[in-house]
């Protein structure tokens, strides 16, 4: 049997098609996962968990634009925790703000990056994934179709009507068989190399990509469940409750202390001074009505 021939049948040339037509959907869209995932990973890398902070609408633009990514992202940032502050009035109406959370002053998210931005999300979900897993049992199975079919035909072209039609059936059948048997081998040979090709192509266009990502997403934000932000929030709760039950513990003893410091320091003088003057009209006045009362005596004699 010539090289030609086995190329021209027409089951061997369904397998040789099938593969070639899957091997080149598969690169296709390796190719087009990969470059979506360094365009991802280098507008990431940009960024540092210390100016997250000032940067984030700038992420978030970005991300929610980009339609490669822009589901996720839409997901994950409802879970973001950011660190809020509240104002608070001074003595002279300035506004002060004061963080809620001491230990939360970046932002986190309650849900680990991961869960949105993984293997799944950034790359099986981007192309016909199953379809791609499925080309190689679909190739394998095209040998015993093709097989059971060729021999199917051949036996029935068996013509015992003659010694003549006998033998030329019988050659017929032989060259049917191996043509069977043959292309069973292309196609399981041709499921092992898409197998083969297809496990290397995924783990270095995909897989590898991919991983940087989720790396980067994942040292990008803090893991915090809601539970400890919600403790968190309660200990700085307690603590201000007990800086205001402090404070009005203490009011009265202060307002003692500073009632008498202001006594102290003012009225007593003042009433030391009043009493002194009071003292001296006293003794004026006694001084008047002694000499008085001399002048008195001595009209009287």
């Amino acid at each position: 049997m010539t090289l030609l021939k086995i190329f021209t049948d027409i089951p061997i040339l369904i397998v040789i098609i099938t593969f070639t037509f899957s091997l080149i959907y598969c690169v296709k869209n390796y190719i087009f996962v990969n470059q979506n995932l360094k365009i991802f990973y280098n507008f990431i890398c940009n960024f540092k968990k210390t100016d997250l902070s000032f940067r984030f609408k700038e992420l978030d633009e970005w991300l929610s634009m980009n339609p490669y990514v822009s589901a996720s992202w839409l997901e994950f940032k409802n879970t973001l925790v950011f660190s809020e502050s509240v104002a608070l009035k001074g003595k002279n109406n300035n506004l002060t703000y004061k963080e809620v959370s001491t230990t939360v002053q970046n932002i986190q998210t309650t849900v680990d990056p991961l869960y949105f931005f993984n293997e799944e999300t950034l790359v099986t979900s981007k192309y016909n994934h199953k379809f791609i897993q499925t080309i190689p049992t679909i190739l394998t199975g095209f040998g015993p179709l093709f097989t059971f079919m060729n021999i199917a035909i051949a036996f029935g072209r068996i013509d015992f009507s003659s010694q003549e039609k006998t033998l030329s059936s019988v050659t017929g059948l032989m060259s049917s068989m191996q043509t069977a048997a043959l292309v069973s081998v292309i196609a399981v040979g041709s499921s092992l190399i898409f197998l083969l090709f297809e496990r290397i192509a995924y783990q270095i266009l995909c897989k590898s990509p991919a991983a940087k990502c989720e790396d980067v997403m994942s040292k990008l934000f803090d893991n915090i469940t809601s539970e400890k932000f919600l403790l968190e929030l309660l200990k700085e709760t307690k603590i201000q409750n007990n800086s205001v039950s402090n404070l009005i513990t203490s009011m009265p003893e202060h307002f003692k202390i500073s009632l008498e410091s202001g006594i102290a320091s003012n009225l007593v003088p003042y009433l030391e001074n009043v009493i002194f003057g009071l003292n001296q009209m006293n003794k004026n006045m006694k001084e008047i009505a002694k000499r008085n009362k001399v002048d008195d005596v001595d009209d009287l004699f």
